[in-house]
């Protein structure tokens, strides 16, 4: 079942960095240009502390 919850967390965690992505960008007034190095940081640091959290309350590798 825990394969199921990283799944969805990484979708989510995708649409969701976007989004941020977007919103900083749209109060900045412009693209960046290096736009995938910040998305993929952004990303990052979600996905470690989600998929961190995920094993703690699931119990996870033991």
């Amino acid at each position: 079942m825990e394969i199921v919850y990283f799944t969805l967390a990484g979708i989510v965690l995708y649409l969701f960095s976007d989004w941020i992505l977007d919103r900083i960008e749209v109060a900045r007034g412009a693209r960046f240009e290096n736009r995938s190095l910040i998305f993929f940081g952004i990303i990052t640091v979600l996905a470690l502390t989600t998929f961190s959290l995920i094993q703690y309350f699931t119990g996870g590798m033991k």
